[in-house]
């Protein structure tokens, strides 16, 4: 059995249409998951009760009056019956492709996650039979696929993420540590942008006093990037994901040179004991054009000084 677990914002104008239509299609996921609303912003417990959802308003907030990630997410894993969680942002829209995807996965402690899609969403969707085709073609023909660093929901096992610093939810960097710490568990990292199709409907920033501005580079959001661990943690990705999910299955990500790079890169901040081994093969992978060039020089060489070369340093030039 899965839980979603969510915390809205205030129902109100644009956000209550968009919320609506979030929670709506949470409701028509099959097999039907157990859904949390969190938090006692208004309409919330009016939304829960419509809905028949289970409501849990008290949650620990900063001096801000902002939900703690840390709270939200025990909350949800102590009342929650399922074996599995996901955590969705309340704004973005999921379809049957969302658990085609989670019941694809093999292990019993995972992490997944995916990109998602921006939509112009401004009227609340008819909910009938083919409402999930109209919204695939919605997408295909005006939607935005966003980067690797755009991820608003997650799937976990139970009790993976037991152990969260007081993140403001709703602000930048509590993702980036979602990613990191599946790699130090050393767990599959799951990416399911290729199968599941998430639709997160555009919106404003009114629900903070400073806007846009105050989301991504208020106090709240510097606090979260000391908790992360400072900026260069804000670089765990979905490019370093352990696994994909695509229309073909479950598999192993395509190597390439870049993509060894950022696993050298990162994985040491997440596996402080990879560092010294790590710290060389980068260096190693950064150099290789100039190392390629050393050994194709190498060829020019008369023969019989490369051969003399060659018995007297044979792993250096082997």
């Amino acid at each position: 059995m899965l839980t979603l677990f969510a915390i809205p914002k205030s129902f109100r104008g644009h956000i209550d249409i968009i919320q609506r239509n979030a929670i709506r299609s949470w409701t028509l996921l099959r097999p039907q998951p157990e859904v949390i609303l969190l938090g006692d912003d208004e309409g919330t417990a009016d939304v829960a009760q419509e809905f028949n959802l289970k409501h849990i308003p008290e949650i620990e907030r900063n001096e801000y009056g902002t939900p703690l990630m840390s709270s939200m997410f025990k909350c949800a894993q102590q009342l929650g019956q399922g074996t599995l969680f996901a955590y969705v942002n309340a704004d973005i829209v999921l379809m049957d492709d969302f658990m085609q995807g989670v019941q694809q996965v093999p292990f019993k402690q995972f992490m997944l996650t995916g990109q998602r899609w921006n939509l112009d969403v401004t009227e609340a969707i008819a909910f009938d039979s083919t409402w999930e085709q109209r919204l695939h073609d919605r997408v295909a023909q005006s939607g935005n696929l966003e980067g690797p660093q755009a991820m608003d929901y997650f799937v976990f096992s139970r009790n993976t993420y037991t152990e969260i610093p007081p993140f403001a939810i709703g602000r930048l960097c509590w993702d980036n540590w979602m990613l990191y710490r599946a790699l130090s568990l050393n767990i599959p990292l799951i990416d399911a942008t290729g199968a599941i199709t998430v639709v997160h409907q555009n919106h404003d920033y009114n629900h903070h006093p400073q806007g846009k501005q105050g989301v991504f580079f208020g106090q709240e959001a510097e606090r979260n990037l000391q908790l992360l661990g400072g900026k260069h943690h804000t670089y765990f990705m979905l490019d370093l994901a352990t696994w994909q999910i695509t229309a073909q299955g479950l598999r192993r990500p395509a190597w390439s040179w870049e993509r060894l790079n950022r696993q050298l890169d990162m994985l040491p901040l997440a596996r402080p004991r990879l560092k010294p081994a790590f710290g060389l093969l980068l260096h190693l992978s950064r150099h290789r054009n100039q190392l390629l060039a050393g050994a194709s020089k190498l060829k020019g060489i008369p023969a019989r000084i490369f051969s003399r070369l060659r018995r007297s340093k044979p792993s250096s030039l082997q």
